[in-house]
């Protein structure tokens, strides 16, 4: 988000830098990084073990390689926001940038960063279920849907029901959190009728 309003209100060759970062990162696959990292470092690394170490990769691979996308989406209301006459007022009045920033843009950006975070949280709950069926997410005994997916094919033809189950808690999560997204952005857009 910070990258994102650095980027959209101060223009320039700081746009254009912290947006060719941000199109290198969006070059990365993230499956396969998360695949050459978690095979990459053993069973122990940073003080950290088994089911730790595989969580804190996933929220790293997660955290580090999506920034790009909330950080455009907050750079295009910014460079919006930025040409709107409350915030030419905040200049005329003498207001400083991190005045106009933090007083003027970001009580406009709350709601689309909410929304963006609520569409988010299905791409990642999907990610992991994705490493863990591939076998490089969460080890048993910890329950992870892709596992179970995974586990369930085997039986898919003596009991359906193993692979049903996950595939629905998978598909109805994701499908909330979607249809929470979609009316908060309805709620917070002031031109819906």
């Amino acid at each position: 988000v910070g990258l994102g309003v650095v980027s959209g209100y101060l223009g320039g060759l700081v746009d254009l830098v912290i947006m060719r970062i941000a199109d290198v990162f969006l070059a990365f696959p993230l499956m396969l990084f998360a695949l050459g990292l978690t095979g990459a470092l053993s069973d122990q690394a940073f003080g950290l073990s088994g089911n730790a170490l595989r969580i804190a990769i996933m929220i790293f691979v997660m955290g580090f390689f999506n920034w790009p996308y909330i950080a455009r989406i907050v750079r295009a209301e910014v460079l919006s926001l930025r040409e709107r006459e409350f915030v030419d007022a905040a200049r005329a009045l003498g207001a400083s940038t991190r005045w106009i920033v933090w007083r003027e843009l970001m009580p406009n950006l709350l709601a689309p960063i909410l929304v963006y975070t609520t569409l988010l949280i299905p791409a990642n709950i999907i990610f992991e279920a994705g490493l863990s069926a591939l076998g490089i997410g969460l080890d048993p005994p910890a329950a992870s849907w892709g596992q179970m997916l995974t586990d369930a094919v085997s039986t898919v033809y003596t009991d359906p029901e193993y692979l049903i189950v996950p595939g629905m808690a998978v598909f109805i999560t994701v499908l909330a959190f979607n249809l929470f997204g979609d009316g908060l952005r309805n709620a917070t857009d002031p031109t819906a009728q």
